[in-house]
């Protein structure tokens, strides 16, 4: 997926310098991007929580959980900042279903 931003458009805009964000810039569909985005950070949020649980578990009983869930939740958030739209799916999809 490619991303196409006019520098001309994005310099014009003066008055606001974020207002190449809210532009209508072909190729970014950012409704669903954004909704991926949240989805993603609330999966994250959440298996964190998990991984609090499996670490309290006596004896390091979870400890093997809790590596496998640190390495997913590392990768998830490097898809974030990495904005990689298909591996942000792929991580939510293997968060979603942690447990």
């Amino acid at each position: 997926m490619t991303f196409m931003i006019d520098p001309i458009r994005k310099m014009a805009s003066t008055n606001n310098p974020l207002d190449f964000i809210n532009s209508n810039v072909a190729g970014i569909q950012t409704g669903s991007q954004t909704d991926l985005v949240q989805l993603l950070l609330y999966e994250i949020i959440r298996v964190k929580d998990l991984i609090k649980y499996y670490e309290s578990i006596p004896n390091g009983a979870g400890q093997l959980g809790s590596s496998i869930l640190n390495e997913l939740v590392s990768e998830a958030y490097n898809s974030l900042v990495n904005y990689d739209t298909i591996l942000m799916q792929k991580y939510y999809d293997l968060l979603l279903n942690c447990d």
